[in-house]
């Protein structure tokens, strides 16, 4: 299916027609090509997408956003992509804010962190708790770790260079790396190891609550992307 140098890849689990909103808005296939990942969805959000410019993986039952990542990385490696943008599959990001990352690698950055918080981005109508978590304790902590400020450390839209991952030192296939662990792990090593890194304002659109704002659970899932922080900050997990 490779057409060009980037790939987009796109987790999605039983995101019904956000996941078409997704595909509808993220169609520049001169400028990039789609992979999705279905992880083992079950209502049919994905029936009639136009296969012959998307390829989709679909696992036989649902593994966890690590494991999606991981896969999309993989794909990327294996077709020689240059770069990799992560898009979520729940509407919440900008077509156009592609473009402020691509920027970002084709100036010679490895990792571009999208932040909804720097000047010029924005995040709608987020849920009190989550601007609390995302804004200020996630930040913070991250921060603390890596040495350096980060305005927004959860954001799933990001940018990297395929090249990172064949750093032996950043090691994907760990089982603990399976559910939420991983993107913070990743933009992690890629701060420590000294690659170049840098955030750009992206938006952050959140849907009709009706539709619901995420799969992550409160307890579990908070925990799932907090956890790496004092794995990797205490020097338990590498």
């Amino acid at each position: 299916m490779k057409n060009n140098k980037y790939l987009v890849g796109i987790c999605t689990y039983n995101e019904g027609d956000k996941i078409k909103r997704v595909l509808a808005k993220f169609n520049d296939y001169e400028s990039y090509d789609v992979l999705i990942i279905d992880d083992g969805s079950t209502d049919g959000s994905l029936t009639g997408i136009p296969r012959d410019k998307i390829k989709v993986i679909v696992n036989t039952k649902t593994f966890g956003a690590g494991y999606g990542t991981r896969q999309i990385i993989e794909y990327a490696k294996e077709h020689g992509y240059e770069s990799i943008i992560f898009v979520s599959g729940n509407d919440k990001d900008r077509a156009e804010d592609v473009f402020k990352l691509k920027n970002a690698i084709e100036s010679g950055f490895d990792f571009v962190q999208g932040s909804r918080y720097l000047p010029g981005g924005f995040y709608g109508q987020m849920p009190l708790y989550r601007k609390i978590s995302t804004r200020w304790i996630h930040p913070m902590l991250f921060s603390l770790i890596v040495y350096r400020r980060i305005t927004d450390s959860t954001n799933g839209f990001r940018a990297t260079r395929t090249s990172l991952f064949n750093d032996p030192r950043i090691n994907l296939n760990q089982s603990w790396l399976d559910q939420y662990e991983l993107e913070p792990y990743v933009f992690y090593k890629a701060i420590r190891l000294g690659y170049k890194v840098t955030e750009v304002p992206v938006t952050k659109i959140y849907p009709p609550k009706i539709e619901g704002y995420t799969k992550m659970k409160p307890f579990s899932g908070w925990w799932s992307i907090l956890r790496p922080l004092f794995l990797l900050g205490l020097r338990i997990k590498k």
